[in-house]
Parts: C-alpha cells; structure tokens; sequence
C-alpha cells in the first residue's frame, strides 16, 4: 500500500477495531457530512439499517441530530437497529417500506435515502424522498440500479441523485486525514461505537463469506490470524 494511502491509528483505536471502522466508517463520514450534509430535524432513511454500513449510519445520524428510519429484514434486525440509533425500524420483507415512511413522517417524507441495496430498493426510495430531495446509492447488494429515465428525478420532485464512493473523495491525502479524524473524534467520544459482530479465523474465510451471502451476519465481521 503507498504510504499516502495510510493513517495513523491514535492509542485508543486497537487494530480489530480498526479493520472493522475504517472503510465502513469513513463511508459513513462521507455520506453524512459530504455527499448531503444530515442536520438536526432531518428525516434520514436508511436501508438495510443493521447492516456493517448501516449500523454505523444510524448511530452517527442520530448523533447529528436526525430523524433516522431504517429497512431491516428481520424482528432481530429491527432490534438490533434501535440498539444502535434507528428511531423506526421497517420491515421490508412484510411492509410496504413507501407506505411506512409517509405514516412515520406524517407526509413529510425524507431529505435524503441512503441506499446500500440497489436494484430491489429503486426506483420506490425514490418516492420517500420530499421535493429537492438526494438519492445516494453507494451500494448494490441486490444488483446495480440500471439505467433510468432521468425524468424520473423531475417527476417525482425535482430530486438529487448521486453514486458516490470513498475513493473519489478521499482521493487527495488532506481529504483522506480528515475524513479519517472525524471518524476517529466520533468514535473516540462513544457517540458512535463499532460493533464487531463476527470474528473468523483466516483459514474460515470461505465461512466468513458463506455467511454474508446468506445474510447470517449483521455489523462488521473481520478476519483475523
């Protein structure tokens, strides 16, 4: 790894913490400060809310002051979500997750979805969004959002939408070193606390991604000696 692509851990982040934080959790630094900037008051939707990502958007949301709902696909997923900062938890296997979010927000709708699942969840996000709304798509774990009419934006109240990744903007190492420093302030504090859910051994690695495939897994699982 080029030396300009590293950051130095501070004392109180071990490395299993920090194998499980750093991509995850600079992701969410950028979501959430960067590609639209979450502010107190804001309804935030989150999808797959217990997931490695979402865990850590729905503590840092409600950090910031938000609104948070969240897309979960199960009872012990919608727990472990509002453990972890969801104020209202969706159950997209059961409920319509549109329909929810119009009674959660009482019409309201949302300022932004963040969406880490792609094909299933697109284009319906789309309708949680209120006018001027952002549509971030920064994963795909259903399958890649295909090509759409760029009316739709217009159609459904002239809304934002973007597919953002962590190497675009971290590409310059000043970006890098804050983006990381933010994350390390908000861990540090305890406002944002990474949960290491699964450990494999490296020689179970094919377990490891067993399980990730059959969505056994929720927060981070991190490999190890």
């Amino acid at each position: 790894m080029p030396a300009d692509r590293a950051v130095k851990l501070p004392d109180g982040i071990s490395y299993e913490q920090a194998a499980a934080m750093m991509l995850k959790g600079m992701t969410v630094q950028y979501l959430l400060n960067r590609t639209f900037k979450v502010t107190k008051g804001m309804n935030v939707l989150i999808h797959a809310a217990a997931g490695g990502v979402g865990l850590i958007l729905c503590q840092w949301a409600n950090h910031l002051g938000a609104n948070v709902i969240g897309t979960v696909g199960s009872k012990e997923k919608a727990d472990l979500a509002k453990a972890n900062g969801c104020h209202h938890t969706i159950l997209y296997s059961t409920e319509n997750f549109v329909d929810r979010v119009k009674a959660i927000t009482g019409g309201a709708l949302c300022e932004v979805v963040y969406d880490g699942i792609g094909q299933t969840t697109f284009p319906a996000s789309l309708d949680c969004l209120k006018p001027l709304g952002m549509f971030v798509s920064f994963g795909s774990a259903s399958g890649p959002v295909k090509a759409f009419d760029i009316n739709l934006l217009q159609q459904k109240g002239s809304l934002f939408a973007t597919r953002p990744t962590l190497n675009t903007y971290a590409a310059k190492r000043a970006d890098l070193l804050d983006i990381a420093a933010d994350l390390f302030k908000v861990v540090g504090s305890g406002a944002v606390k990474i949960p290491v859910n699964q450990t494999y051994k490296l020689k179970d690695a094919k377990q490891a991604h067993i399980d990730l495939e059959s969505r056994k897994t929720t927060g981070s699982s991190i490999l190890v000696p």
